[in-house]
């Protein structure tokens, strides 16, 4: 490659690297919307950028929902107590939870980009105050 190709493409890649956004998202027992909760609940970001949870109480830990991923991207998770940070690289909603918490409302969907594969989030069995958590914050995917 010659020499202005490769400036061209180290510009490009550090332009990207610049562009990128990084979210925080806490897992809590408690906040002003409830007990056991990811801050905040509903993340919209765009591909590249990186969202990192953080254990604020303890005797949490994050992990994706096999259901509530788009096709391609495979499960992931912290250990109890970890931070836990992951880099958005392909469109789609991304569902989350704590377990065991998840139970008790401790999810949060994840929108990359566009959300591409809307209809299987939504359909993707839930189980106690997750089920009623995840109906509210879906209707925020846009």
């Amino acid at each position: 490659m010659s020499p202005a190709k490769l400036l061209a493409a180290a510009l490009i890649l550090e332009m990207s690297a610049a562009e990128a956004e990084t979210f925080v998202g806490r897992m809590l027992n408690r906040d002003d919307t409830g007990s056991t909760v990811f801050e905040p609940a509903f993340v919209w970001a765009q591909i590249g950028n990186t969202v990192v949870f953080l254990p604020n109480d303890k005797g949490h830990r994050v992990e994706s929902i096999e259901a509530m991923l788009p096709e391609g991207v495979q499960a992931f998770g912290s250990g109890k107590n970890a931070e836990f940070s992951m880099r958005l690289n392909q469109e789609g909603i991304c569902g989350m939870k704590c377990e065991p918490q998840n139970v008790m409302g401790i999810v949060a969907p994840i929108q990359a980009g566009a959300p591409v594969d809307f209809e299987e989030p939504i359909a993707a069995k839930q189980k106690g105050k997750a089920k009623g958590r995840f109906d509210e914050l879906l209707t925020q995917v846009q």
